[in-house]
């Protein structure tokens, strides 16, 4: 689900040119406008001083908030009535009084990722509120960045960031054109790369997880494409007492990290 369209249009997409080496791929561009709203979303924006803020659109009642909390506004905010801001959003968005125009953040590369840390690898998870959710849990596990195609993943804005709750400020996403060379260039790096699947033979707490981890996640319903999970150097699967055996993706990056976090400490 899209949000609507600004009345203006900062600026469009350009073409990149694709870089031989896939660990120095920056597939969309950055000169694109990102859409937040949300208070902790536009709050944790506001405090991230890696974030641009192009345009700032509030309610009087959330300005003062911002004042009382002490959070300082970086650009002249424009004053807007709820029901004007919940019209340049969808239906259902809710605005709590704040849109935020910026700039994207920058992308990482994978030869710049921590050699110490867990990362999160998504082949194709396509739904914003998913995506936005296993930033959140990535941020509360310390997750040094999560790594998604450039095409078949949603856009760091909107419902996503508004899922993240914040943690799209914390944790770094590198996107890349090709996964399966993006999972070449981490096992280069010595990352373990492990790829979650319900019908893999071996549990994931019986594995030996060492850092650095990769933890590969597939979209739901399919899973892990054949190529994404013939180049993780092994699969597993998460062990659940009950009749059903699979979890939304998001609560399984959640248990996961869960699992390797204790693993790896």
């Amino acid at each position: 689900m899209r949000e609507r369209e600004w009345k203006s249009k900062p600026g469009g997409r350009r073409s990149e040119r694709r870089r031989q080496d896939p660990r120095r791929e920056r597939p969309r561009d950055t000169g694109s406008a990102v859409i937040l709203y949300g208070w902790h979303a536009v709050v944790a924006a506001l405090k991230n001083p890696a974030r641009r803020i192009r345009r700032l659109l509030a309610t009087e009642n959330a300005l003062r908030r911002l004042a009382d909390e002490g959070i300082a506004i970086p650009i002249t905010p424009e004053i807007m009535r709820p029901d004007a801001l919940a019209a340049r959003l969808t239906p259902d968005a809710v605005h709590q009084g704040l849109i935020v125009e910026a700039a994207p953040l920058p992308a990482p590369d994978i030869e710049d990722l921590p050699a110490n840390g867990t990362v999160l690898v998504l082949d194709q998870i396509t739904d914003p509120h998913n995506v936005g959710a296993i930033l959140r849990t990535a941020a509360a596990f310390a997750v040094s960045a999560v790594i998604t195609t450039a095409r078949h993943s949603p856009e760091a804005t909107g419902v996503l960031a508004k899922s993240a709750s914040g943690a799209l400020e914390l944790v770094p996403i590198v996107l890349v054109q090709n996964l399966a060379r993006a999972l070449g260039a981490l096992k280069e790096r010595r990352f373990l790369t492990v790829g979650l699947d319900s019908a893999a033979t071996g549990d994931l707490e019986a594995i030996a997880l060492r850092l650095p981890l990769a933890l590969v996640l597939g979209a739901e319903g399919r899973g892990l494409r054949q190529l994404t999970g013939a180049t993780c150097d092994c699969l597993a699967r998460l062990a659940l007492p009950g009749a059903i055996k699979s979890l939304n993706v998001s609560n399984a990056a959640a248990l996961a990290l869960y699992i390797a976090s204790r693993a790896t400490s």
